[in-house]
C-alpha cells in the first residue's frame, strides 16, 4: 500500500555516492584523450585519466587489492560497497616486463586511503617511448554498472577528488 514511499535506510543508501580521491598527482583529463581505444571508447569502463607528474600511485580509498598484474603497471583495488577500480600506469607499459615498476601490495592486501600502492620511474617509461597517461576505470556491466561523475583539471594525489560513483538502484 506504501510501496511508493521510501525508507529511511532506502533513502541512505540511495544517496550513497563514494568520492574516488586521486591516486596520483597531475592533471585530470577525459578518458577520451587516452590514446588507446580500449579506454578511450570506454570498452574497459567509465572513469577519468591523470597525466601524472610524480611516480607514486596511492590508494584513493580504504579497500581491498584484488588484483595486481604480474608486471606491476596495474592494479584493481576493491571499496567494501563491492566497487572495482582498474588504474592502469602508462599505455602499452606491459611492454617493459615490470621495468621501472615497483608493487608495494599484493593480491588480497588491505589498502589504506593514502596507502602506496606501486611506484614507477616516470622518465625510465617516457625514454622507452611509452605514454605516461594513468586511466582510472570503475569497472562494471549491464544493469551494475554505476553512476560515474567525473571531475577534471589539476589534481593532488590523496587531496583531489577525481570521480563520484553513486550506484544505480
Amino acid at each position: 500500500m506504501f510501496s511508493r514511499w521510501k525508507s529511511k535506510k532506502e533513502e541512505k543508501h540511495a544517496a550513497a555516492a563514494l568520492a574516488v580521491i586521486a591516486p596520483v598527482s597531475g592533471q585530470a583529463v577525459p578518458l577520451s584523450e587516452v590514446p588507446d581505444e580500449t579506454f578511450a571508447g570506454g570498452h574497459m569502463g567509465k572513469g577519468i585519466a591523470i597525466e601524472p607528474v610524480e611516480g607514486r600511485l596511492i590508494a584513493p580509498f580504504d579497500g581491498s587489492v584484488a588484483h595486481v598484474v604480474r608486471t606491476n603497471h596495474a592494479l584493481i583495488l576493491e571499496h567494501a560497497s563491492g566497487l572495482q577500480l582498474l588504474m592502469h600506469i602508462g599505455i602499452d607499459t606491459v611492454g617493459l616486463k615490470g621495468e621501472g615498476f615497483t608493487s608495494h601490495i599484493a593480491g588480497g592486501d588491505a589498502v589504506k586511503a593514502g596507502q602506496t600502492l606501486i611506484t614507477f620511474d616516470l622518465e625510465s617509461i617516457r625514454s622507452a617511448g611509452y605514454r605516461t597517461v594513468i586511466p582510472v576505470i570503475v569497472t562494471g556491466s549491464g544493469e551494475d554498472t554505476p553512476e560515474v561523475e567525473c571531475h577534471y583539471g589539476a589534481v593532488s594525489a590523496g587531496e583531489s577528488r577525481i570521480l563520484t560513483v553513486a550506484s544505480r538502484q
